[in-house]
């Protein structure tokens, strides 16, 4: 069953860049962060896609990105593959694995997943950014997680 463009975070180890697949598209970002101002900043990808495996990390703790880019809480087993198995996964299994969490009342965005470990707490954002405007981040997210709920099951 096709599914809409997925939003993923990719690091490409060579360039040492995080690389955002936005919608089918692909972004770098100027530099080893994840946030607004990156984001801003972003340029198309001009490197060798065989170079890309998607990041352990997708949880992005900018709010306003987070809003943007609605990355999902991918399982451990597509973790760190290339960009190549990763879209033949999400085309032939994406669907499924969705369906299955929405069913069982779990959320598959990577806002809503809770780390335990100390690599999967790691922050892909600065501190200092947190602070710059409060926002209800209960309700962006909670949008979210219903506008993705409505799309998997209208599919």
């Amino acid at each position: 069953m096709p599914l809409r463009p997925i939003d993923a975070i990719f690091v490409n180890p060579k360039r040492r860049l995080y690389v955002v697949y936005y919608r089918g598209v692909l972004w770098q970002l100027p530099r080893m962060k994840v946030d607004a101002a990156a984001w801003r900043r972003r340029k198309p990808y001009d490197g060798d896609k065989d170079e890309l495996y998607l990041s352990r990390m997708q949880a992005i703790a900018d709010p306003t990105l987070a809003a943007k880019l609605r990355t999902l809480n991918l399982p451990q087993a597509v973790r760190g593959s290339t960009l190549a198995r990763f879209e033949a996964w999400w085309e032939t299994q994406g669907y499924y694995w969705i369906k299955h969490l929405v069913d069982n009342h779990k959320s598959p965005l990577a806002v809503h997943q809770t780390g335990s470990s100390s690599t999967e707490s790691i922050v892909l954002s600065s501190p200092a950014q947190n602070n710059s405007e409060p926002l209800n981040n209960k309700d962006i997210f909670d949008t979210m997680l219903a506008e993705l709920i409505d799309e998997v099951l209208d599919l």
